[in-house]
């Protein structure tokens, strides 16, 4: 009698032991893909922190005011001809 406790005992504790494995590599592998999109939004917030600081650095050169007057405001220079194609 003490041998089937004894064998049951032990597949209770090997069952439980399997199920405790494949618990924690669903978290391992959920954890992996979370550190990848964050991986990825990190380098994509530090492009975006890049163009930023190039910006801020020319935000004060001619040639930075300029464009900003043609396309947001749309002002030009004296005497200069504006062509606008309208084809739809």
């Amino acid at each position: 009698m003490k041998k089937i406790y004894r064998n049951i005992l032990i597949a209770v504790f090997i069952i439980y032991f399997i199920i405790t494995i494949i618990s924690q590599q669903k978290t391992l592998n959920q954890y992996a893909s979370e550190a990848s999109t964050y991986s990825e939004k990190l380098e994509e917030v530090q492009e975006t922190n890049e163009e930023l600081t190039k910006t801020k650095e020319n935000v004060n050169s001619p040639e930075y005011i300029e464009e900003v007057a043609r396309e947001k405001l749309d002002m030009y220079l004296p005497n200069e001809r504006v062509y606008i194609d309208i084809k739809k």
